[in-house]
Parts: structure tokens; C-alpha cells; sequence
């Protein structure tokens, strides 16, 4: 059985772990706390992809035939 990248298929946005001087800044822009953003679980197959950890936050880009891009956050828990 091939083993397919679920991070290549057209359906799937462009997921980032984010670092940690790009959460500052983005916590900051947004006015946020990280248990303020949506969630995503530990378990997700991009998650697992992309071998991000609990606490992690993610950057999911998504294109949009309206709005051109769209990003968002996500806090990844267990």
C-alpha cells in the first residue's frame, strides 16, 4: 500500500507550526490568549504530519475564492 502526504492534497490549507517569537507577536496583534484560540487535537492527521506538540500553535492558511487568503491560529491540545 502507498503511503500518500495528506499535506500535498488540494483539500488540505497550508498548516506552519509557529515559533515562538511569531506567537508573541501574533498574541500580541490579536489581543488574544493561547486557551483563547480555536483547538485543534493532538491526533489530527496534519497535526501528526507536520509533528507539531501540545501547546503548539498552528497557522492555517487557506485560500478563498472571496476573500483571496484567509489565515487562523490554533492552539493544539492533547
Amino acid at each position: 500500500m502507498v503511503k500518500k502526504d495528506i499535506l500535498k492534497h488540494e483539500l488540505v490549507p497550508d498548516h506552519v507550526v509557529l515559533k515562538k517569537n511569531q506567537i508573541t507577536k501574533m498574541l500580541k496583534e490579536m489581543d488574544v490568549y493561547p486557551e483563547q484560540l480555536p483547538k485543534i487535537k493532538l491526533d489530527d492527521p496534519v497535526v501528526k504530519a507536520i509533528d507539531a506538540k501540545a501547546g503548539d500553535i498552528i497557522k492555517i492558511t487557506r485560500k478563498s475564492q472571496t476573500a483571496g487568503k484567509f489565515i487562523t491560529y490554533r492552539l493544539v491540545l492533547e
